[in-house]
């Protein structure tokens, strides 16, 4: 049934504007044949139907306790009738007809559906049964049965672990984007991923009250209590409809009742009900190009008149997977050795974060061997032979640690602090390092944050599940107002409605965990490009490019969309209040009138599809820019490989003060000339002139280009004291003094990497 109204009405509005527009021609063509009574019954059919639509449209306005402007239209429409003037009644039903197309076209989806979401949820369930695994509907399982959950299935019921362990991917719910591991007597909830083994879980409640379907209920829930959108044109009509009547009236006065039909004719508010969804589809045509799906007009207006910003981290602010965020060595290892080992050995591993070491190790530029004899337990880790070596890779326990090693422990310590992911590789049974992954900021969030307040946000808060020590850091480095944590979806629909007192709310997220919230919100934003079906249907807005610099451009979009069109409405009244007052002293009989207000339609038309060309803050860099700024984006890579490395020899200079620091220093500062400083000057001489040309202004990029000279200097410097103690004896105050260096150039080069890829390369288009 929800199909057949999603679908039908759009439908049902083309058949009325061929009707009246067929009766208006035909109308025509039976006068030029000489057939005035078969031409005035066109038209006055084609009147009929839209006196018809007038009265629909008005009862559904009354219902929703709004005046609409279809009662001037209905005035008019009936007062043509009345004085014979058929010709101007069908021209104002072709009139209502086209303004009802368009609009049922650009705000035509009468309801949300919850297909993609109920799609996600599990049919079936694994269950044993003496002695048997049986494959069985949901609904045949009760709490207190014994299930199995395969690799890659969504948990089914809420249950507790039975099996030694079990590796979840829980970011539908918490959004947590690291996997986690659940032991025996572990809680598990419905709706997260199996991303591990198979294990058995446990039954402690039936489908119907397992956390799943709890968020399919709060998502319809939400979307039933969502507040209904008024139309633009109906603000205006209270104040149009007592103009036009008053001057109706005055018209009759002057020259009966004729001459107030003539004055309705040109009253006949077709230019509100025109050119508001005229520029509305402009703007969703306009969004689409860029990936931004607007599911209605009436959901363009809402975002242009939004105040506060709602957004989840995982998917969002974050980039939704792990990534190598620093490297720990044990003494006298190679950074090239560990992570060789550990990402040709996890080549043989599904596991998201085998496939995070396998793709740091590319990053690092090591190769990597394919490896024998692998045996890999799921939430401990994977042990092999690479290159004829014993390796394991995994937690402490796996690769044989009985407790943190001294070399680990800051590092670990920061990865509590900061909700990262450990990994340890172990070679012939000796640990040699420490991966530590973490779900990394998005280049562009906190420009993206800017660039919303700059467009009329007052207030943005991060809301998410994750923990709060977590989310505090990345809500102080993106600049949010408030931070939200370790939030269930229904507690993000209580922040939703407490936020909605201060003003029309976005809410952005990617995750089955916000689509209560999204459903909720004024307008929800979809993160499409990879986050969870869910999210995207209950969300009004989707954005089917992985950037979250779209959410800007489309909030900029919106609210020019809807200045043109309040610009379109506004002029377009101001004429027909001129042709009103031409009408009332007898200058404008009903059928020139109607020509007339056609005219008036066409122009506010015309006006209304600027919102189709780009608007002067839409700039962007071409196409060759673009290439330009990925291209360098690229190589980010590699010079934060040598960062790495940097910071670790830097390290370890602290506890040398013999030749090796000097070696090491050496080797360093030779990827730092060959790779790093040629990476500078190439920026400096192509990237930065194409940067100037996009930014404007007078040398945009000073600071930039200062920091590339001080980077610059500072290299040469390390390389003047390296010369120097290649002949002179190393000494306590020379380590100081290299450690100093060392450590200065790693700041410098990691602040002015993340200025430029925050401000500058992610400009950068697909």
């Amino acid at each position: 049934m929800s199909e057949q109204r999603r679908v039908g009405v759009p439908r049902a509005s083309w058949w009325i504007l061929g009707i009246v527009v067929l009766g208006l021609v035909g109308g025509g063509l039976g006068h030029a044949a000489g057939s005035s009574r078969l031409g005035d019954g066109a038209w006055i059919g084609a009147t009929g139907v839209g006196v018809v639509l007038s009265v629909a449209t008005m009862v559904r306005s009354l219902r929703a306790r709004r005046l609409g402007v279809d009662v001037i239209a209905l005035l008019a429409l009936l007062g043509a009738l009345g004085v014979r003037e058929y010709l101007a009644g069908a021209v104002i039903s072709v009139m209502l007809g086209t303004g009802q197309a368009l609009e049922d076209w650009a705000t035509g989806r009468a309801r949300r559906e919850l297909a993609a979401l109920l799609g996600r949820a599990p049919k079936l369930a694994h269950r044993y049964r003496d002695g048997s695994l049986d494959t069985v509907a949901l609904e045949e399982v009760a709490p207190g049965e014994r299930l199995m959950v395969a690799t890659g299935e969504v948990v089914p019921v809420d249950g507790t672990v039975l099996s030694p362990s079990a590796v979840l991917d829980e970011s539908a719910l918490t959004g947590e984007a690291l996997p986690v591991t659940r032991v025996e007597g572990d809680p598990v909830r419905s709706g997260v991923l199996n991303a591990g083994a198979p294990f058995d879980l446990l039954a402690v409640a039936s489908a119907e009250q397992s956390t799943f379907s709890g968020v399919v209920r709060l998502v319809q829930q939400a979307e039933s209590t969502q507040a209904p959108f008024v139309r633009l044109a109906d603000r205006y009509a209270v104040i149009f409809l007592f103009v036009s009547l008053a001057t109706a009236g005055l018209a009759w006065a002057l020259g009966g009742p004729a001459r107030a039909v003539d004055v309705l004719v040109v009253s006949t508010p077709c230019p509100m009900i025109l050119a508001a969804p005229a520029a509305f589809i402009s703007g969703l045509s306009r969004a689409a190009r860029r990936g931004i799906i607007v599911k209605s007009g009436a959901v363009l207006e809402r975002l242009a008149g939004a105040s506060t910003l709602l957004i989840d981290k995982t998917g969002t602010v974050t980039r939704g997977h792990p990534e190598l965020a620093e490297l720990v060595l044990g003494p006298g290892q190679s950074a090239d050795v560990v992570l060789s080992a550990a990402g040709s050995l996890d080549q043989m591993s599904p596991h998201v974060v085998a496939s995070a070491v396998v793709r740091a190790a590319l990053d690092h530029a090591v190769r990597l061997e394919m490896p024998r004899d692998v045996e890999e337990v799921a939430g401990s880790g994977i042990r092999g032979l690479v290159a004829g070596r014993r390796v394991a890779v995994g937690n402490e326990r796996w690769v044989g640690l009985a407790s943190t090693p001294a070399w680990a422990r800051a590092a670990r310590r920061r990865a509590r602090r900061e909700g990262s992911l450990l990994v340890y590789v172990a070679l012939e049974g000796e640990p040699v390092g420490l991966l530590v992954f973490s779900d990394p900021l998005r280049h562009d969030s906190a420009r993206t944050i800017r660039a919303l307040r700059q467009s009329g946000i007052r207030r943005v808060v991060l809301v998410t599940g994750d923990r709060s020590d977590v989310a505090e850091t990345i809500g102080s480095v993106i600049g949010v107002d408030e931070v939200l944590a370790e939030r269930q979806p229904a507690e993000k629909l209580d922040v939703v409605r407490l936020e909605a007192r201060r003003g029309p709310t976005i809410m952005v997220g990617d995750g089955i965990n916000d689509a209560p919230a999204l459903a909720m919100a004024s307008v929800g934003v979809a993160m499409g490009a990879r986050g969870a079906s869910a999210a995207s249907e209950a969300a009004d807005v989707v954005l089917t490019v992985d950037r979250l610099d779209r959410l800007a451009e489309a909030l900029r979009l919106a609210r020019r969309t809807r200045r043109i069109a309040t610009q379109s409405v506004l002029v377009g009244m101001g004429l027909s209040l001129a042709a009103m007052l031409a009408a009332t002293i007898g200058w404008l009989p009903a059928v020139a009138g109607a020509i007339l207000q056609e005219l008036i339609d066409a122009g506010v038309i015309v006006n209304a599809l600027r919102a189709l060309r780009p608007g002067p803050q839409e700039a962007r860099l071409t196409t060759r820019d673009s290439r330009l700024a990925q291209r360098f984006q690229e190589e980010h890579r590699a010079v934060r490989a040598v960062l790495d490395q940097l910071h670790q020899i830097a390290d370890d200079v602290s506890d040398d003060e013999s030749g090796v620091a000097v070696s090491s220093a050496r080797r360093i500062h030779q990827r730092l000339v060959d790779e790093v400083l040629a990476h500078e000057l190439a920026e400096e001489a192509e990237l930065y002139p194409a940067l100037e040309r996009f930014l404007g202004g007078a040398d945009p990029l000073s600071t930039m280009s200062r920091a590339h000279t001080e980077i610059a200097h500072r290299i040469r410097r390390l390389g003047q004291l390296l010369d120097e103690l290649e002949t002179d004896a190393v000494d306590v105050a020379d380590v100081v003094d290299l450690r100093s260096m060392l450590y200065g150039l790693h700041a410098i080069l990691s602040l002015h990497t993340a200025q430029e890829e925050e401000s500058y390369l992610s400009l950068g288009e697909e």
